[in-house]
C-alpha cells in the first residue's frame, strides 16, 4: 500500500513537533510488569551456561522489522533478509558475538604473500540440513550461481574482488573462469584479483554463502520455501506466514549442533516499533529490532536495564535521483537541501537515542579512516541557512515558484517521523513543497532500481564489512545498489585503486579523496550515524553489542528467573 501526505503550509509550523512526539508510553504499552529476574548465570570449566540455569523452552522470539523480501541468499537485499539468513547459512568465515571473525565453514586458511591467494579447509563433519556433506563443490556453485547475470543479484558487486567477477558479472566470461576452485572435496581455493584486506570479513555475507545445488535445481525459485529450504547453518526453515512469523528450527545435521542451546526460533515483521514494545512487555518478544524515537526517557526510566543502545556501523541518509528533474543538474539545488537539515535538532529531537550528526558518508567507527568534512559542516546553523537560501534561489526557485517534490520512505514508524521533520525543515527554511510517499519495503526497493518514480528517498548503508569501501562502492557507475543514478568517471577510477592499493596509508588516503569527491557531488544527504536501540530481556544471554550489529540465534540461550525479587526459588516464567 502506498500512503501520500502532502505538506502544505498550514500544517508546516506543527509538522516538526508532531515528528518529535510526545505520546504517554503508558498509553502506548500495554499493561503488564516487568519481566521477572533471571537467576544468576554460572559457567562451567567449559564457558557454557550451567544446564540448571537454562529455561526448560528454549524458544526465542525476535521482532525483525520488515518482512523480508526474499531468503534466497543471492538475491536478498537488506537488514531484515540478513539477520534470518546468517541462522539458516553459514559462510566460509563466522563472527563471535562480540564480532570478532572466527572459523564458519571453514575450519582454516592460508593467504599467499601477495595476498591474492586463499585456501580454505572445509570442516569434514559440516552437513547441510537433509544430512548431507557440505563440501567444497558447494561453495564453488553458491560463488557461481551469486555471480551469474542469470541471477541478477543487486549484491553480486560484493565479488568483484575475485579474479574474473567483472567479466563473469558481465556476461564477458563463462562462470567456470570465476577465480573459485575446488581442489580436492574439502579445499577451496579462491583467487583474487587484488590483494583485498577485507575479504574475509566479506565471506560473512550473504551473497557469498552456499546454497544446495540438487534442491535448487530440482525446485528452481521456489527452493527457499518451508520444507524445501536445505541449509547449512545452525537453523533449518520450518515455516513463513507473510505478514505474521517466519520460523526456524535446530538443525541437528549442524557440525556444531551440540553447543546450539536455542531449539526454536520465530522472526516477527514489526513496522510499528511501538507495536513490538507493546509486545515484548508482554512476554511476547524477548528482542525488538528498534524502539519508537519519542520514548527514550520513559524507556530509560522504566527499563533501564531491558534498553540498549550501541554504536552500529552505519548511516542513514536521504537520497537523490539523478536521472529524473529536479536533480539531473542541479548540484546548487542538492547542496541547499544538504544545508538546509538541522542535524543537530533532528538527532536531539525526532532520533532521540544518541545518534551523532553525519555531514559525511562513512560514520566514524572505522580505525585510522577520517571522513573529509565539508567546510559548511562547522558553520552555523543560520549561516548554512542563509546559504541554501542564496543556493536555493540560484537553482531557479522562491517562494512564489517553489520547489515541489516527493519524498518516498519505507513504512515504518521511525521512518515516517524522520521524513515529516525533513520536509518541515527544508518548507521552513527554502519554503520546498513536499509530498510523502509511503512504501511497503519490496515496493520501496523496486522503486529505488527502477529511477522512474522516485526523486527524494529514504536511505541508508549498514556496513558488509568494517572498511570505508563498504560504503563508497555503492556509488560506484552501474553498482546494483546505485540507486542514485550516480556516475562520475573519476569516482570509478579511484574505487579501481583502491581496490588494487596495497599499501594500507595509500589506500586509505584514496578512500577520503573519493568520499570528497563524492560529497562534492552530493547524490545524497547524510543525516546520522546509527546506533542500534533496543529492548532486551534480561533473560537473553550469549549476545554481545558489536558495531556490525550481527546476533547470531545458534549464541543465544534463555535464563530461568525467580517469581520476584525477593525469591530463591527459580521458576518458568508463564507462557513460555
Amino acid at each position: 500500500m502506498i500512503a501520500l501526505r502532502q505538506i502544505g503550509p498550514v500544517t508546516t509550523c506543527v509538522l516538526l513537533l508532531t515528528a518529535c512526539g510526545n505520546e504517554d508510553p503508558e498509553r502506548l504499552f500495554a499493561a503488564s510488569d516487568k519481566h521477572p529476574r533471571p537467576v544468576d548465570l554460572v559457567l562451567t570449566e567449559e564457558g557454557r551456561p550451567d544446564p540448571l540455569v537454562l529455561a526448560e523452552q528454549q524458544v526465542l522470539h525476535r521482532d525483525n522489522g520488515e518482512e523480508p523480501q526474499t531468503l534466497d541468499p543471492h538475491l536478498a537485499e537488506g537488514v531484515p533478509s540478513s539477520h534470518i539468513l546468517r541462522d539458516l547459512y553459514e559462510g566460509l568465515t563466522a563472527e563471535a558475538p562480540n564480532g570478532r571473525l572466527i572459523p564458519g565453514a571453514a575450519v582454516r586458511w592460508n593467504i599467499s604473500r601477495d595476498g591474492k591467494t586463499y585456501t580454505f579447509y572445509l570442516r569434514r563433519d559440516a552437513r547441510w540440513s537433509n544430512g548431507d556433506p557440505v563440501t567444497a563443490e558447494d561453495f564453488v556453485y553458491g560463488f557461481r550461481r551469486s555471480a551469474s547475470p542469470a541471477t541478477a543479484s543487486n549484491y553480486a558487486q560484493v565479488l568483484l574482488p575475485i579474479a574474473n567477477a567483472a567479466e563473469v558479472l558481465s556476461g564477458q566470461l563463462p562462470l567456470d573462469q570465476l577465480g573459485v576452485l575446488a581442489l580436492e572435496e574439502f579445499t577451496l581455493q579462491i583467487s583474487m584479483k587484488d590483494p583485498t584486506p577485507y575479504f574475509l570479513g566479506l565471506l560473512t555475507h550473504s551473497s557469498t554463502y552456499p546454497v544446495h545445488r540438487s534442491s535448487v535445481m530440482q525446485h528452481g525459485s521456489t527452493f527457499t520455501r518451508p520444507g524445501k529450504l536445505v541449509s547449512n547453518g545452525a537453523y533449518l526453515l520450518k515455516d513463513w506466514v507473510v505478514g505474521s512469523h517466519i520460523e526456524l528450527l535446530k538443525n541437528d545435521n549442524y557440525w556444531d549442533a551440540e553447543n546450539v542451546i536455542i531449539k526454536q526460533v520465530f522472526y516477527y515483521p514489526h513496522t510499528d516499533q511501538s507495536s513490538a514494545s507493546k509486545q515484548f512487555r508482554a512476554g511476547k518478544l524477548q528482542w525488538t529490532s528498534e524502539v519508537p524515537h519519542n520514548q527514550f526517557e520513559w524507556l530509560q526510566q522504566h527499563y533501564p536495564d531491558e534498553l540498549v543502545i550501541s554504536p552500529w556501523m552505519g548511516s542513514y541518509f536521504f537520497g537523490f535521483n539523478l536521472q529524473r528533474e529536479p536533480f539531473i543538474e542541479s548540484p546548487e539545488l542538492r547542496l541547499a537541501l544538504a544545508m538546509a537539515l538541522d542535524r543537530e535538532l533532528l538527532t536531539e529531537k525526532v532520533t532521540q537515542f544518541g545518534e551523532r550528526p553525519s555531514y559525511t558518508l562513512v560514520p566514524p567507527d572505522i580505525a585510522d579512516y577520517v571522513s573529509p568534512r565539508p567546510e559548511w559542516a562547522d558553520w552555523t546553523q543560520q549561516e548554512r541557512n542563509a546559504e541554501a537560501r542564496s543556493l536555493y534561489a540560484v537553482a531557479g526557485y522562491s517562494d512564489e515558484d517553489p520547489l515541489r517534490i516527493e519524498i518516498r520512505y519505507n513504512t515504518g514508524e521511525n521512518n515516517k517521523k524522520m521524513a515529516l521533520a525533513v520536509a518541515s525543515l527544508w518548507k521552513q527554511v527554502l519554503g520546498v513543497q513536499a509530498t510523502l510517499v509511503n512504501e511497503e519495503f519490496k515496493v520501496f526497493l523496486q522503486n529505488r532500481e527502477q529511477k522512474v518514480l522516485t526523486q527524494v528517498f529514504r536511505a541508508g548503508w549498514i556496513s558488509d564489512y568494517a572498511d570505508p569501501y563498504s560504503f563508497l562502492q555503492l556509488f560506484r557507475t552501474g553498482h546494483g545498489r546505485n540507486d542514485y543514478g550516480y556516475s562520475n568517471p573519476l569516482y570509478d577510477t579511484m574505487l579501481d585503486q583502491i581496490s588494487s592499493e596495497r599499501i594500507p596509508s595509500r589506500r586509505r588516503r584514496l578512500m577520503e579523496e573519493a568520499e570528497r569527491v563524492l560529497m562534492e557531488d552530493m547524490p545524497l544527504v547524510p543525516v546520522y550515524t546509527y546506533v542500534t536501540k533496543r529492548l532486551v530481556d534480561q533473560r537473553l544471554k550469549g549476545w554481545d553489542s558489536n558495531v556490525m550489529d550481527h546476533h547470531y540465534s545458534k549464541n543465544m540461550y534463555m535464563l530461568k528467573t525467580y517469581t520476584s525479587a525477593s525469591d530463591t526459588t527459580p521458576t518458568q516464567e508463564a507462557g513460555e
